[in-house]
């Protein structure tokens, strides 16, 4: 132990550990300075050089952030805590309207598509060394990409858009970089950040996105990637308009190393049309993934983007898992080309059910955010009191503090698999939790 810092070891493996396990146990709080490293190597007895390498092994982790002369501390949300455990337990007998799951009723059946995928395999099996994307996968998704105006460029396949997301970062930044989100923005990829040792710099958002001067004041402030969801964002359903879009674009064109990702997760269930802002800049990538049409548990995403980036994800995840299963491309072809999803369909029972609980907030006095998607966002003026007495009152809602950095507090309902039925009822036991005024709640940016 040492002295107020419990930490010890002789190598930078130890000495990064034995922080760690302190930032775990408590022991080390967060915002909690460490000590310099020249004090805290002739404390241990070791090199200088020994404790900056352990030091870079706990950024790198997203336990510390070092932010120059004001040195090394624990970071405010350590990225060993998951937002994802902010999370209400739901009881028996509790309608949940907080897990952000797509309606089971919406989703297509698999069985004829992976059938039919598997016997092509028993036919024609996908050895090593062969192409990473399924041909005809690659076509249907770069048509689609370019029906919406999406600028050309490669095509890869990832597990998902946060796999999506994860690689292309990695592909372009080091430790320490920051990148700017939207506050509100989706909790795992709040979590993502830190864990690849970047910094985060919240952006505010509104019905129609990340605010313009937002991202400008991030850019400026030093912010190396920019992530952006163009349709169905979570938490708040907000979706980048065309007038945004322009107004995003004149930005980003004044800062053209930016990387740029955009997150089109509402592909597929989402009306209102794409307004893509790829091309602006010098490196860009667009990611969508199958889950909320197709099903989570198909853990595909399609990523385009400029050639460099996609090679490089491409390359990293060739010494990684290889590809993504062929057979799984094969069936999400076969879903696309047997039209097992009506778009327009599931577009519109999603803004029926968003629309209609909007609307009975509203005739209660209560603004609620939700432009597309299947998410509406109410804020509130006590986070934690409203949860508990929706909770008690027989709802699970999604605490708001799993989705902001910054952002005034919350809460997110999933309108997925809500009735009609239940649409009044849930409206009234929100008016009762959060008790104000008409008017008195009226933004999230």
């Amino acid at each position: 132990m040492l002295g107020e810092y419990p930490i010890r070891g002789r190598r930078a493996a130890e000495i990064s550990a034995s922080v760690e396990e302190a930032v775990a146990k408590g022991d080390l709080q967060p915002g909690q300075l460490l000590p310099p490293m020249r004090e805290l190597a002739r404390r241990l007895g070791v090199n200088p050089n020994t404790v900056a390498a352990a030091y870079r092994i706990l950024r790198e982790r997203g336990v510390i952030e070092t932010d120059g002369r004001r040195g090394s501390r624990v970071r405010a949300a350590p990225a060993t805590t998951g937002r994802e455990y902010i999370r209400v337990e739901v009881p028996e007998g509790v309608r949940d309207v907080a897990a952000g799951n797509p309606d089971p009723a919406l989703l297509p059946p698999l069985a004829a598509a992976f059938a039919a995928a598997a016997a092509h395999s028993d036919r024609q099996p996908v050895l090593y060394d062969e192409a990473a994307v399924e041909p005809e996968l690659e076509r249907i998704a770069r048509a689609d990409l370019d029906a919406d105006g999406v600028p050309g460029g490669p095509v890869a396949v990832t597990s998902g858009s946060l796999d999506a997301t994860e690689r292309v970062l990695a592909a372009h930044l080091k430790p320490g970089d920051t990148v700017a989100v939207e506050d509100p923005g989706w909790g795992s990829l709040l979590d993502l950040v830190p864990a690849l040792g970047l910094r985060t710099l919240p952006v505010g958002v509104d019905d129609d996105g990340p605010l313009p001067d937002g991202v400008r004041a991030a850019l400026a402030a030093g912010a190396r990637a920019l992530i952006v969801t163009d349709r169905a964002q979570n938490p708040t359903g907000a979706a980048v308009s065309a007038t945004r879009a322009r107004a995003l674009r004149s930005v980003l064109r004044q800062h053209p190393e930016t990387l740029l990702i955009e997150d089109d997760h509402g592909y597929r269930i989402v009306d209102l049309p794409l307004h893509p802002l790829a091309g602006t800049t010098r490196h860009w990538a667009m990611v969508r993934s199958v889950a909320k049409a197709y099903g989570p548990d198909l853990r595909l995403a399609v990523l385009t983007g400029d050639p460099v980036t996609v090679d490089r994800v491409r390359g990293r995840q060739r010494l990684g898992p290889g590809w993504v299963s062929r057979i799984t491309q094969r069936a999400v072809v076969r879903l696309w080309t047997d039209g097992a999803v009506d778009a327009r369909a599931v577009a519109a029972a999603y803004g029926r059910r968003r629309d209609a609980l909007v609307d009975a907030l509203a005739d209660r006095g209560i603004t609620a955010h939700g432009r597309s998607g299947m998410n509406v966002w109410i804020p509130v003026p006590d986070e934690t009191g409203a949860v508990a007495r929706l909770l008690h009152a027989g709802w699970a809602v999604a605490p708001g503090a799993r989705f902001r950095i910054g952002a005034p507090p919350g809460i997110r309902i999933t309108v997925s698999g809500l009735t009609e039925a239940e649409t009044g009822a849930l409206a009234e036991a929100v008016a009762a939790a959060v008790a104000v005024a008409p008017g008195a709640v009226r933004g999230y940016a």
